[in-house]
């Protein structure tokens, strides 16, 4: 890859047709349109993000004259380039031009326009610090990989997005990247993260491809429809609001797309699911709300998955002390299953942390994490008794 050095471009001339896509959240054109500020392997524009701090930061620093960095530009033909580093950069500056925000100033907002003479003269005359890159697309993308921002590190999907980059990729983040998307409020309900930041398009692919996105994305990246994508993902999506009408913050984030692998088959009273729910979400010895709904759709047999609230240390003292009392009455062990049985143990008194507190009524079949629910048993036991 070729680099040589530029210094003769200045703000004036990126802002020249400059145009920003409110819509989806882009900044297109410069250099009176001959720049490409992002090109589709680009991450959305995210400096607006957070009240716009990073934006107006990149506008402060050059009022101060401090350097603003390298920029990296991608010569595509004799009189055309995309910009391979320094977008988000370059897009906070165009949009302070067009007045599509303002600084704070002692207080008070300014836009670009009210801006003191000298002060627009010193942004419009700054020369920004260029390397112009010429090489095949393979070097192009692999150099990209490496670019990070700072503060901005690339995400795992935002380069996927920038090696496989092509049709579908435009597609895709034109449906899953768009935080304009009315869908996206339903989505949130069961996905964490921004769109803007690929978390919506990177779970899509997912589910798709049952965790190979990267393959899934080198088979389809010259494809022109993404049916399949958008297909599958709205199937998971109508799948969980079928078994589970109602919505709870616990579900955001859960694997959906492996659940509907594993229980697509599986069939689903959905009122008496709302009800396990409520139930489950209002029972304190559950300590873990995310894993209520994979312990309902595999059947409410694997009771690890709602992490059970072990027996307060008092609890479990006094139930020992009342054993153990009880057990050199009679003669017998203080674990109630060894004194059953016909073993060495028969009568042996364990020490309190030998043993282990073990629900009466298995916490599974509606035994509750109190007192009276409480026995000790000896590890070996207690360990083997499972949900008994």
């Amino acid at each position: 890859m070729k680099t040589t050095l530029r210094t003769d471009i200045t703000i004036a001339s990126i802002c020249e047709g400059f145009e920003y896509n409110t819509f989806q959240g882009k900044g297109l054109f410069g250099l009176g349109g001959k720049l490409t500020i992002q090109p589709e392997y680009q991450r959305n524009y995210l400096y607006a993000e957070k009240d716009g701090k990073a934006e107006t930061a990149v506008i402060d620093s050059l009022l101060k004259e401090y350097p603003l960095g390298l920029i990296y530009f991608n010569k595509t033909a004799a009189d055309a380039f995309e910009v391979l580093d320094g977008q988000q950069r370059i897009t906070s500056i165009g949009r302070f031009v067009t007045e599509k925000f303002a600084i704070m100033d002692d207080g008070n907002p300014k836009y670009f326009s009210s801006l003191p003479k000298e002060q627009r003269k010193l942004l419009m005359e700054s020369q920004l610090l260029i390397y112009e890159c010429k090489g095949e697309e393979k070097e192009i993308k692999k150099w990209f990989e490496t670019i990070n921002i700072t503060g901005m590190a690339l995400k795992p999907q935002e380069l996927l997005n920038a090696i496989y980059s092509g049709p579908f990729v435009t597609l895709a983040k034109a449906e899953f990247s768009n935080s304009q998307n009315t869908n996206i409020k339903k989505w949130s309900a069961y996905i964490s993260g921004s769109t803007l930041r690929q978390d919506f398009l990177e779970r899509a692919l997912d589910w798709v491809s049952k965790g190979k996105i990267d393959d899934y994305m080198a088979l389809h990246r010259r494809d022109n429809d993404i049916t399949e994508l958008v297909k599958h993902f709205n199937e998971v999506i109508d799948w969980v609001s079928s078994v589970f009408s109602e919505v709870y913050d616990e579900m955001e984030g859960l694997e959906w797309g492996r659940f509907y692998q594993e229980y697509l088959e599986h069939s689903y009273d959905t009122v008496a699911m709302a009800a396990a729910v409520r139930e489950l979400m209002e029972d304190e010895a559950v300590t873990s709300g995310k894993g209520i709904f994979e312990y309902l759709l595999g059947g409410s047999v694997d009771s690890r998955l709602l992490t059970i609230r072990f027996f307060e240390k008092p609890v479990t003292k006094a139930a020992y002390l009342r054993q153990e009392a009880a057990a050199k009455a009679s003669g017998k062990s203080n674990c109630p299953l060894c004194a059953e049985g016909k073993n060495a143990n028969k009568s042996r008194i364990y020490k309190f942390k030998e043993m282990e507190a073990d629900h009466v009524a298995a916490w599974s079949k509606g035994g509750k994490s109190n007192p009276a629910n409480c026995e000790m048993l000896c590890t070996t036991h207690n360990r083997a008794k499972g949900n008994k």
